[in-house]
């Protein structure tokens, strides 16, 4: 009989089971049996010595939200927000980690196809209009998300073609012949089949399920748990990986004991991280870093008031 249980995540977080933008393509075909035919056992994660790994994220943050007042048209919506992107490179044998090729954008995006740029706040907060033709509100979100998870991939890829293992945060965009993992904190859908969804709450910590082919979206998957937490369910812990297709079964297969051998050594922990231990602990502290560097909430948004305040008063 199934079992109801409080989420370990704190509320502000969210759930790991949630439908969300970020999580990936809606699970469309899928063969189950590219690595293992048939039986879905747990597998052990291999660590091949891999000396760096690079693990890549984002944050972003709604600033203001504005409005063109528009005499004929209306109101129209528009968000003002920043968001950084940067890499923690983990040199395992030195064991040490750095914060490398941060980047901050800020951008004004406004709805119906506006051709209005928003005034200069300062040189320390530059930011550029673009538009989106619809008036939705959420379509101003998926846009200026959009642009973060694209400087994502950007990075990801770069750090890739440069000889770097690397794990990104959330889903492939680039589906490249590269060594990069897609990392999948939450789960929009179980990928899986009926009669394979017990392999998944078998998962011991350090262990993965057979690999998985999602043939819709050309990109091999699977399912491994980074820990255990207190009175957790059977998903507890467990997050999803993928490679792209182009990389070769054999490549995926060693990817993916990588990552079961590899990423539970950081996952976080509850008293450290409210999304323990999904939040890997280079990117918890690499998140850290990029909020500091968006700068103070209260300051950003007196200034972008006081631009547009500035405007309206000039002759």
């Amino acid at each position: 009989m199934a079992k109801l249980h409080v989420e370990e995540w704190a509320p502000d977080y969210g759930s790991p089971f949630e439908a969300d933008d970020d999580l990936g393509p809606v699970v469309g075909a899928v063969d189950a049996d590219v690595e293992v035919a048939g039986a879905c056992e747990p597998l052990p994660g291999r660590d091949d010595g891999v000396p760096v790994v690079a693990f890549v994220d984002g944050v972003r943050r709604i600033d203001a939200r504005v409005t063109v007042d528009d005499p004929v048209l209306g109101p129209l919506p528009g968000i003002c927000g920043s968001y950084g992107v940067a890499a923690v490179l983990w040199r395992r044998h030195e064991r040490r980690s750095e914060i490398v090729d941060i980047s901050i954008d800020r951008m004004v995006v406004l709805a119906g196809g506006r051709d209005e740029q928003f005034p200069a706040v300062g040189p320390s907060l530059a930011y550029r209009t673009e538009t989106v033709p619809d008036r939705d509100p959420s379509s101003l979100i998926r846009h200026f998300h959009g642009a973060m998870r694209s400087a994502e991939s950007r990075l990801a890829e770069d750090l890739a073609h440069g000889g770097y293992f690397v794990v990104a945060d959330g889903p492939l965009n680039e589906l490249s012949g590269t060594d990069k993992v897609g990392y999948v904190k939450s789960h929009r859908a179980p990928y899986l089949p009926p009669d394979r969804m017990a392999a998944v709450a078998a998962l011991g910590p350090g262990e993965r399920t057979p690999l998985f082919e999602i043939t819709t979206y050309p990109r091999f998957s699977w399912y491994l748990r980074l820990g255990t937490t207190n009175h957790g369910h059977s998903w507890s812990g467990v997050v999803r990986c993928e490679v792209a297709r182009a990389v070769g079964l054999e490549r995926a297969r060693g990817l993916a004991d990588r990552t079961a051998a590899l990423l539970p050594e950081v996952g976080s922990e509850p008293h450290i991280d409210a999304r323990a231990p999904q939040n890997l602990v280079p990117i918890a502290a690499m998140e850290r870093e990029l909020r500091r560097r968006l700068g103070d909430p209260a300051f950003v948004h007196r200034q972008l008031r006081d631009a547009v305040t500035r405007e309206v008063a000039a002759p």
